[in-house]
């Protein structure tokens, strides 16, 4: 590929992402941002299972059981809560979502599809108790709640927007009676570790399958170290099954980790 080609592929991709947020503007303007998180919410759902970027999460579900709870930590607008209620209605789901927004659609989705079977937490996760600085990015008048984060030294990217104060608890407080946690799915946008740091006890009792977002940075490292030495093994989907994770062969940013 000559050097005008690659210019014309990277003006290509940047106007594709500034058309994308000039249509979000464009929708959270004339249906105002509640409606326009529901029906994007709404949307997404039909579309998930067959989203090839959405395989990994996909797969998750389907090593779980069909019993027992799973959590769903950074649930945000309730899609990956849809489905993890969904695909088997004997398990009990609890979302966590702290940002009012989020948590509202959260719960319109489950008010709609009837999801009983979910259980919602309006708290934010770490190692500490108390409360937490959270950041709903705004860029351009849009909100990209997808990217909601914890104001914090290690994340600098989307710092710019509406600032919450929203309740933070660790896990090893809020269910430290329950022995019955068979998987967790966490998303909450570079701080894993301090989420996980906060539920050890709880991991070292139920032992869970975790399927994690994890940036390439010290996070990844931290949270990695943190689980392996309980234990568990580091995997990735590959060719529709889990292998060993490689830092010098995998590029992904989605992990599973099991015993």
């Amino acid at each position: 590929m000559n050097f005008r080609l690659i210019l014309i592929y990277f003006a290509f991709e940047f106007n594709q992402v500034l058309l994308k947020t000039f249509i979000k503007l464009i929708l959270q303007k004339l249906l105002g941002f509640r409606n326009y998180l529901y029906i994007f919410s709404r949307f997404i759902i039909l579309k998930l299972p067959r989203d090839k970027n959405e395989k990994d999460f996909l797969h998750f579900i389907k090593l779980l059981p069909p019993d027992g709870t799973v959590l769903d930590i950074g649930a945000n607008i309730g899609v990956m809560s849809y489905y993890l209620a969904r695909s088997s209605p004997s398990r009990n789901v609890i979302a966590f979502e702290p940002i009012p927004y989020n948590y509202d659609n959260l719960l319109r989705i489950k008010r709609k599809f009837r999801l009983d079977n979910i259980t919602l937490q309006k708290t934010a996760l770490g190692n500490e108790e108390g409360e937490i600085e959270m950041i709903l990015p705004v860029e351009h008048s849009v909100r990209f709640h997808g990217l909601a984060h914890v104001k914090d030294k290690d994340t600098q990217d989307k710092n710019k927007g509406e600032l919450y104060r929203c309740p933070v608890h660790k896990l090893d407080n809020l269910l430290q009676d329950n022995k019955d946690i068979k998987g967790i799915k966490i998303d909450v946008e570079n701080f894993e570790f301090h989420v996980l740091k906060g539920a050890e006890q709880l991991l070292r009792k139920n032992m869970p399958i975790i399927y994690c977002e994890l940036w390439d940075n010290e996070n990844r490292v931290n949270t990695m170290q943190l689980l392996t030495g309980m234990g568990y093994s580091v995997l990735v989907l590959e060719g529709g099954s889990l292998e060993p994770f490689e830092p010098d062969k995998h590029t992904t940013q989605n992990f599973f980790f099991k015993v």
